[in-house]
């Protein structure tokens, strides 16, 4: 048996053998730009406003952090991004990136946009899941007096019947393409109402393989919990777990509230506590690989390198089925081209959509680089590394 191929994710040829020079060049100078707090807020502030306000400063944002973090604005545009990524063996999970829409018309648009996304990728290696949001597919509203098991209206019950059969359909596409369908995670304060909608729909859909997937936040204090009964769940009703932990990415907004509405944060008391449920939730998933299918989504080099040296300690082949890994397109590249290169299953988060209706996502990627502390200062170390290496 041949060993097991050694990874080393300060490697920054490969990390970075996705990159021409001038491509390097001008990731260095982005990531420079969004490391210095002050230029991040700008960059926010601008983008809240053209949102807002309606500005025309699209091409300012197409032409730098939308280009580094998105696909493209149609399904089309992402075929080159894709190609590019299929070279070096790794995949993609398309993420449609409108969410908060209001309208009965623009939740059957999502859907239908959702299900397009499946076709599309059926027969595809390279897109072995997509992404979706409860919140594009119905209202804020609903999915709160749904998560405070609250007495609908006439017109609400309409309402959920609509959701549980929107999101049936994108459940029922994504299996008979054979296309995984991850469900985000949301605000704590509708959350429950998204996990009870996806355990249905993994009890009817993940009976003989993974298709739909949860995704517990490990910065909340109660997921590796949420995460052992769902995995009894499982057992009980005879199905495949799918879980894609992530860190979260609501953390200022979950405290705020907790504090402005006197009750208990239901965030992690330090960033110590989230690592080591993060950490116990893999564990926890190779010790119940026959029954727990796993998308490890985090930019965490111990986390995803306690997986695979896991995965490589217990001879479990790096292909296999149920360990997948992901980080968002743009971001972490020395992590997802060398565990490629060592022959794991890794994947790039890769949202597309118009540049107006990302904006929110967008806006996301940056306070959340910016409250990881140290990452994008990591990310200019390698790059710089990489640089010298290549005497430019």
């Amino acid at each position: 048996m041949e060993p097991s191929p050694k990874i080393d994710f300060n490697d920054t040829e490969i990390a970075f053998s996705g990159k021409s020079n001038k491509e390097l060049k001008w990731e260095h100078w982005l990531f420079k730009v969004m490391n210095n707090p002050v230029m991040t807020n700008i960059l926010t502030t601008l983008a809240s406003w053209t949102l807002n306000l309606h500005l025309p400063f699209k091409w300012a944002i197409k032409g730098t952090v939308y280009q580094q973090f998105c696909g493209g604005e149609t399904l089309k545009e992402t075929i080159p991004v894709l190609n590019k990524l299929e070279q070096f063996h790794i995949g993609a999970i398309i993420d449609y990136g409108v969410e908060g829409k209001e309208s009965e018309a623009e939740f059957e648009r999502t859907k239908n946009e959702l299900i397009h996304i499946i076709q599309f990728a059926s027969g595809k290696k390279n897109i072995p899941f997509i992404s979706s949001k409860v919140t594009g597919v119905t209202s804020f509203a609903l999915l709160e007096k749904l998560n405070a098991k609250a007495t609908l209206t006439a017109e609400e019950e309409k309402e959920k019947t609509k959701l549980y059969a929107r999101m049936d359909q994108i459940a029922a596409a994504a299996a008979q393409n054979h296309i995984g369908l991850f469900i985000d995670a949301e605000e704590s304060w509708i959350q429950d109402a998204v996990d009870d909608l996806t355990f249905e729909l993994m009890r009817k859909y993940n009976q003989q393989k993974a298709v739909v997937f949860a995704t517990p936040q490990m910065y909340r204090h109660d997921r590796l919990a949420f995460s052992k009964r769902a995995l009894e769940d499982a057992k009980q009703h005879n199905y495949i777990l799918g879980l894609k932990p992530v860190r979260g990415a609501y953390m200022d907004k979950e405290r705020k509230r907790a504090e402005e509405m006197n009750y208990p944060s239901p965030i992690q008391p330090d960033k110590n506590a989230t690592d080591r449920d993060y950490d116990a939730v893999i564990l926890f998933c190779l010790e119940n690989m026959d029954r727990i299918a796993v998308c490890a989504a985090t930019h965490n080099e111990k986390s995803s390198l306690l997986l695979a040296s896991e995965m490589q300690k217990r001879n479990i082949p790096a292909n296999h089925p149920h360990f997948y890994f992901s980080q968002l397109y743009g971001m972490s590249d020395q992590i997802t081209y060398n565990l490629a290169k060592a022959g794991f299953n890794v994947t790039k988060y890769l949202p597309y959509g118009p540049v107006k209706d990302v904006i929110p996502y967008l806006i996301r990627r940056a306070q959340e680089n910016k409250s990881v502390s140290g990452q994008m200062s990591r990310e200019l170390n390698l790059i710089d590394k990489e640089i010298k290496r290549r005497g430019l």
